[in-house]
């Protein structure tokens, strides 16, 4: 029995593609409604040889073989199995990190906790972690009267899109699932990977990621809807949130961790983190390693305004708010109230939330990496911030003026679209 549950969880795996619906179903409902019982753990896997597919996991590093990875580290995870009677829901590993990693679930009669900090202690681990759940940062959907596009004003993109347009920059957005078939999204989404489930239909009703999407880059100049702040950066979709019923978005350690490998992997420059949740040890490595490589990672303040849980206490990382709410040090404010933006089914509406200001700062970045001679990754930041135009550096972060300050052709007075 226990063989035949490996082989179907190695089949389940072997079927992670590029497609929205490419996630296995199985264990996605312990990893949904039984989080609470789950334990991460990772084991050096120093293995070489073979490139291993972003999101790849115990199907194995070639979809033609079975899991290659490290017959130690395999064996590892089989003796915390026994000695400890925990179920192994889903394993994975993460080539950036050279580490092979498991998903386990706890005996019930076992405190989750007591178990994490015992296995602490033991040398074969180099990581020991509760699986975490991680929120998007939207608030309700406000009075469609509300003001049209006033980020975009606020940002003073149009007045940018002289300088740059986003071109050939592509962002990472590490979401929920995006309408794909939004009008004011066609030739603007370059690839979408499912980490969730198999869902195909739910992927294109996701509310929170179509919403993220239309802000950094719904197409310009298409006579519909509206104008993304980089209405000609592409976007790399990877779903790790599932939609929740009465608005909002949830994801847990794995689903990231496979959506943060894939981005590594697949080498988007910008990254777009819309959620937010406590400090998770293999997310803070993996956000590490990409802002080492020269990734700029936007991420939304979260509701309580605390920056020290993931992904904002990752150093490195750019944090957004709202400009509605109070300004803080080391923080960058963007407008995130009555945004008006893309909604799934080709429709448009209004949304709030830090989630939808990061978005906004995404596409601005996006529109600095585009022009020639690019600002290094690690100075956006204090580029971004002296854009702002208060006498003590305060208020929205602008495009506009930031793209001036790289020595491009533009007129920050002069709002009129080209």
């Amino acid at each position: 029995m226990k063989a035949l549950l490996a082989a179907i969880v190695g089949l389940w795996l072997a079927g992670c593609a590029s497609a929205p619906g490419g996630a296995p179903d199985t264990g996605s409902q312990a990893l949904r409604e039984r989080s609470e019982r789950l334990i991460v753990v990772a084991v050096p896997n120093p293995k070489t040889g073979g490139s291993v597919a972003a999101g790849s996991n115990s199907a194995g590093y070639t979809s033609l073989q079975p899991y290659l990875g490290g017959a130690h580290a395999r064996q590892v995870i089989e003796s915390l199995e026994s000695s400890h009677g925990l179920t192994q829901v889903v394993a994975w590993p993460i080539q950036a990190l050279r580490l092979h990693c498991a998903v386990l679930e706890a005996p019930a009669e076992v405190e989750r906790d007591d178990l994490v900090r015992a296995l602490s202690a033991d040398p074969r681990f180099e990581i020991v972690q509760a699986l975490q759940s991680f929120d998007t940062q939207a608030a309700a959907y406000n009075d469609p009267y509300a003001a049209m596009q006033r980020g975009l004003a606020a940002v003073e993109a149009v007045q940018a899109h002289a300088g740059s347009r986003g071109q050939g920059v592509s962002v990472a957005l590490i979401d929920t699932g995006i309408d794909t078939s939004h009008p004011d999204l066609q030739g603007r989404v370059a690839s979408t990977r499912n980490l969730v489930d198999r869902d195909l239909a739910q992927f294109g009703r996701d509310r929170h990621g179509t919403g993220v999407a239309g802000v950094i880059a719904a197409v310009a100049n298409n006579r519909l809807g509206i104008v993304g702040i980089a209405p000609e950066a592409t976007l790399k979709v990877y779903k790790a949130c599932w939609q929740r019923e009465g608005g909002g978005a949830r994801c847990n350690s794995f689903t990231l961790a496979r959506a943060l490998a894939a981005g590594l992997d697949e080498g988007a420059p910008v990254i777009n983190l819309s959620l937010a949740g406590p400090r998770d040890e293999l997310l803070g490595r993996l956000l590490a390693h990409a802002i080492a490589q020269g990734r700029v990672v936007v991420a939304a303040v979260p509701a309580d305004g605390a920056l020290d849980g993931f992904p904002l206490g990752v150093a490195g990382v750019i944090a957004v708010d709202s400009t509605e709410r109070p300004e803080r040090r080391g923080v960058l404010n963007a407008p995130g109230r009555d945004i008006l933006t893309l909604a799934p089914g080709g429709h448009y509406d209004f949304g709030s939330g830090s989630s939808l200001a990061a978005a906004h700062v995404s596409g601005v970045v996006a529109l600095l990496l585009a022009v020639p001679d690019p600002p290094r990754p690690s100075s956006v930041q204090a580029l971004l911030e002296r854009s702002r135009p208060g006498p003590d550096g305060t208020g929205s972060v602008s495009a506009c003026a930031a793209i001036a300050a790289l020595q491009r052709p533009v007129n920050c007075s002069n709002p009129a679209a080209r």
